[in-house]
């Protein structure tokens, strides 16, 4: 199970490379075919954006290894202090949300709660085993993130 795991995020983490170079984020600027939307950020706003976004990856790799080990509790609990409704506050989400497209607020909101109903069923995987539901609730989390990524940009 936890090689199943560790497989799937090497080919997830794969994956995302890959579609990083061939849309050219690995250049550090935006090219000509660049199709995502600037938003203009102050510098301090957007530093503390990218470490929350750096933190929700963290976020979701710790989860992976929790998920791994069968620990659906440990799961849950990084998933909604991190990444979910709850993670709100301490990300200071009301604070750079105003300068957000109403479009980026949506996605960004749409992440905090398909981040909350996973730990729901990180919480239920561990009475009554769902690991198909659980993985689909992550997927869900990270099409959210993929979303955002796909339609702005603040560089």
């Amino acid at each position: 199970m936890r090689a199943t795991v560790f497989a799937l995020g090497c080919l997830l983490a794969s994956a995302g490379i890959v579609a990083a170079q061939q849309h050219g984020h690995g250049s550090g600027s935006a090219g000509p075919s660049e199709t995502r939307l600037f938003v203009k950020l102050p510098d301090m706003m957007n530093s503390h954006m990218l470490a929350n976004m750096r933190d929700h990856l963290l976020a979701v790799q710790q989860i992976q290894a929790a998920m791994a080990e069968g620990k659906w509790d440990e799961a849950a609990e990084i998933a909604e202090k991190r990444l979910g409704m709850s993670s709100l506050d301490s990300h200071g989400a009301s604070h750079i949300a105003g300068f957000m497209p109403e479009g980026m607020q949506a996605a960004g909101t749409s992440m905090h709660r398909a981040a909350s109903r996973f730990a729901l069923k990180a919480r239920d995987a561990g009475v009554t085993p769902d690991w198909p539901g659980v993985t689909a609730a992550l997927a869900d989390v990270l099409q959210a993130c993929n979303g955002c990524h796909a339609g702005y940009r603040t560089r």
